[in-house]
């Protein structure tokens, strides 16, 4: 019967069959293990430790020093100061006719600037003319009497009296004769007064009084004024201390540059020589006032404008020069970060004597092509790799986007 047939159980057969799928996908779990921990752990231990022994490479500018000349300068606030300023006035009473000038325009001595009426001068001086011509005939007709009594007294037809009053008459007539040739003298003096010529070469001011006044020789504020602007001067002060150098310069025959600058110490407007020391001390600032001169074709200086001076006392030649913005300071040296063949850099100590501008005079600590670091220091220590960029290639401030 069917229903009494035996059952024949799989069990043993599944239990085989799992078992071999085990140690089919062990193998490939070990290997994916391997692969995915090995990098992550073993490898990656080698490549940090070198890492930190070697540190990270730090970007830098770099300038070499070299071999160069230095100015030693002494500052000082000055003012523009003109040579010569004139105010001009009228030497005579009288209405101004005309005016031959334009407010600001350059004038050169002797060109006409303005005229007064010159009818009274004119009619004065011919008025002394006629004086003269009667006064002459007058002292001619007296010689002649003198020499008729000259002929008469020594035959006693006049008193020798009469003679003496002559010879005394002569004379007064002679010195009205000079007193006329000096009104006639005074007349044309007074004619040419009518006639303003310029003084002096320079710049014409704001006109002070028009055409059609009257003007008097008394009047205080002038008629208009001439100040020189080519060549001018400047008048700064240095302080006391810095006089010794200036004067044993001064001796040595060497012509002091000086150059005028701005306000905000940026353009130089004009370079000029020292021309004179002050003769003595400012004993409440301790400043000593000197003045330079300078050409002014162009007129970049300006009477009274302010200016920063500086007097070049000392010129250093053959010196090692590195750029300012490499040299560094803290409480207990001055240094520089030196750049080794190895792109590693050291500190190095150095002594600084001048600077002017952008550079520094290294009186110590290098020498001419040693490379020095400019930018990027803020990231080194000594014994830091770096990556050497030069000054010349160093991207402008003004390129780089905000």
């Amino acid at each position: 019967m069917r229903d009494s047939e035996p059952v024949v159980s799989n069990e043993p057969n599944a239990t085989a069959s799992r078992t071999r799928r085990v140690w089919l996908i062990a193998p490939l779990v070990l290997a994916l293990g391997a692969y995915f921990l090995w990098p992550s752990g073993a490898r990656a231990k080698p490549d940090s430790a070198q890492a930190q022994r070697v540190g990270p490479i730090a970007p830098v500018i770099v300038a070499g020093a070299r071999r160069g000349d230095i100015g030693v300068y002494y500052s000082g606030l000055g003012a523009v100061t003109p040579l010569a300023t004139v105010t001009v006035h009228s030497r005579v009473d009288g209405q101004l006719s005309s005016v031959h000038y334009r407010e600001g325009d350059t004038v050169h001595k002797g060109d006409l600037l303005v005229e007064i009426d010159d009818g009274p001068y004119r009619a004065a001086l011919t008025q002394a003319e006629g004086q003269l011509l009667r006064d002459q005939a007058t002292l001619e007709n007296a010689r002649l009497d003198l020499a008729r009594y000259q002929e008469l007294v020594p035959l006693k037809a006049i008193p020798e009296q009469q003679l003496a009053t002559q010879q005394a008459a002569v004379h007064q007539y002679e010195g009205t004769v000079k007193v006329d040739a000096g009104q006639i003298e005074s007349a044309r003096v007074n004619l040419a007064y009518t006639k303003i010529t310029a003084p002096i070469t320079g710049r014409v001011g704001l006109r002070l009084v028009d055409a059609g006044n009257i003007v008097h020789a008394s009047d205080a504020s002038g008629l208009l004024v001439i100040t020189r602007m080519d060549p001018i001067s400047v008048i700064f002060t240095i302080s006391e201390d810095q006089l010794q150098a200036v004067q044993s310069s001064e001796a040595a025959g060497r012509a002091l540059e000086v150059d005028a600058y701005d306000r905000a110490m940026k353009t130089r407007l004009a370079t000029g020589s020292l021309s004179t020391l002050d003769n003595e001390i400012d004993p409440a600032t301790g400043t000593l006032k000197l003045r330079a001169t300078f050409a002014n074709p162009k007129g970049a200086l300006f009477p009274n404008q302010f200016v920063n001076a500086r007097l070049l006392v000392q010129e250093k030649r053959g010196v090692t020069l590195v750029p300012t913005a490499a040299v560094q300071r803290n409480a207990q040296s001055t240094y520089v970060y030196a750049v080794k063949p190895d792109s590693t850099v050291t500190v190095r100590q150095v002594t600084i004597g001048t600077t002017e501008g952008d550079d520094s005079e290294v009186v110590s600590g290098l020498t001419p092509g040693d490379v020095v670091v400019l930018t990027g220091v803020d990231k080194l220590q000594e014994g830091s790799r770096v990556k050497t960029s030069p000054a010349s290639t160093a991207p402008s401030t003004r390129d780089t986007p905000p």
